[in-house]
């Protein structure tokens, strides 16, 4: 059985993940499930046998609150009309933090597609604080196991997605997620206690 199984949708993605691992991450392992929550559903089905379970990447922020590069740990995903609880969010944000990243807490969202205009609009005045593609559908095979979603912002409100300096923001978010690789590591193996 892996120790922890960490998602990620992109190649950019699962590439800084791989180079952010500690070198004792030996039951780590990095599944790339693909855009979409099709793709990430296909993916979720074929995960090997894990005790802990991450997904994390670049996101896009809904509220003013979050800026490119900040660190969004998910309280809650919702997907569809299903909402999946993160228990593990507020250790997990104290500790990137304590690693010098910008985090935030809240709900996010799994959309099947961008999410533009109005949607954007209604998703954030719900409360939801980012959005991503991928989330939703591994939260469902994650009930009884260690679940984390956290997700790198690249684009908000005031930023959108398609404008320049996107590939800045990007590089700027890769380099993010190769910090929150050995965070999750240590959320997934905790050090033992002597007695």
């Amino acid at each position: 059985m892996t120790g922890l199984v960490i998602c990620t949708a992109l190649r950019i993605e699962r590439r800084a993940v791989r180079r952010g691992l500690p070198a004792s991450a030996r039951d780590v392992r990095v599944v790339r499930t693909g855009l979409g929550p099709r793709r990430a559903a296909r993916a979720a089905a074929r995960l090997p046998e894990h005790a802990a379970l991450a997904v994390t990447g670049f996101g896009g922020a809904l509220d003013t609150g979050l800026r490119p590069g900040d660190v969004l740990v998910a309280t809650e995903v919702r997907f569809g009309e299903r909402v999946f609880p993160c228990v593990a969010a507020r250790p997990i944000a104290e500790r990137l933090a304590l690693a010098g990243l910008a985090t935030r807490t809240g709900p996010l969202f799994t959309s099947p597609r961008l999410v533009t205009g109005g949607e954007r609009l209604r998703l954030a005045a719900a409360g939801v604080r980012a959005v991503d593609m991928e989330t939703g559908p591994l939260a469902v095979v994650a009930t009884g196991t260690p679940f984390v979603a956290v997700r790198v912002i690249v684009d908000t409100p005031a930023v959108p997605l398609l404008r320049p300096g996107t590939v800045r923001r990007v590089l700027i978010a890769r380099s993010r997620l190769r910090r929150v690789a050995p965070v999750l590591v240590a959320w997934a193996h905790p050090p033992e206690v002597e007695r």
